[in-house]
């Protein structure tokens, strides 16, 4: 079984609990709290030299870290992952978007707005940056989303898992998206997706720390 170390509040690790979910894969869930230090710990970073999560075990002493690559891994040959060589490229280019263009921005104006104490003051300087960049990426998403009901494919894959993870709270940390109705319509699309899970679901299971 696996065991993935989490923390419920992280759009990075919400998305690989949702496709464990929505594939019925059992899984041990480990909570990890990051702003208490756990992933800086000495027993974590033997597992982990980057100190982040999620992080999945697949094996003893076998582990994955990045939500991206994790996905990719769960999700290979099962319907989340298409088969064809141009969807499969269309999947990744979808998913390497996310993390070099909506996650630095939506993610880390989550992260200071939403879960730091004090973190709008702090990162006041930078918040500007993230909202006009934000909406940069949120238009494109909204471009393709007029003539496409997901992101690649012609169906639901992990490209859509990856990008809702953060999309679908961007209006917790200041994001309007009033001005980006595909988006609304596809953000519906994916919660009325097959054994969909909130962000705040509670786990069947979980690994005691």
């Amino acid at each position: 079984m696996y065991t993935l170390y989490s923390m419920r509040r992280s759009g990075n690790c919400y998305k690989v609990r949702l496709a464990l979910t929505q594939l019925d894969i059992p899984h041990e869930l480990v909570e990890i709290d990051i702003l208490q230090g756990e992933t800086r710990t000495p027993e974590f970073l033997a597992m982990n030299p980057s100190g982040h999560v999620p992080l999945l075990k697949v094996a003893p002493s076998r582990y994955i870290a990045e939500s991206s690559a994790i996905l990719w891994y769960i999700a290979e040959h099962t319907p989340l992952t298409p088969d064809d060589r141009a969807d499969r490229a269309e999947t990744l280019q979808w998913m390497v978007f996310e993390q070099h263009s909506l996650e630095p921005n939506l993610g880390a104006a989550y992260f200071w707005l939403t879960l730091v104490r004090g973190g709008r003051e702090l990162q006041s300087h930078a918040l500007e940056d993230w909202m006009q960049e934000g909406y940069r990426a949120l238009g494109v998403m909204e471009r393709h989303l007029t003539k496409r009901r997901f992101f690649a494919a012609n169906r639901y894959t992990i490209a859509d898992i990856a990008l809702y993870g953060y999309t679908h709270i961007a209006h917790t940390c200041d994001y309007d998206l009033t001005g980006f109705p595909a988006v609304r319509d596809w953000l519906e699309r994916i919660a009325e997706q097959p054994n969909h899970i909130t962000m705040d679901a509670q786990p069947v299971m979980a690994a005691a720390q």
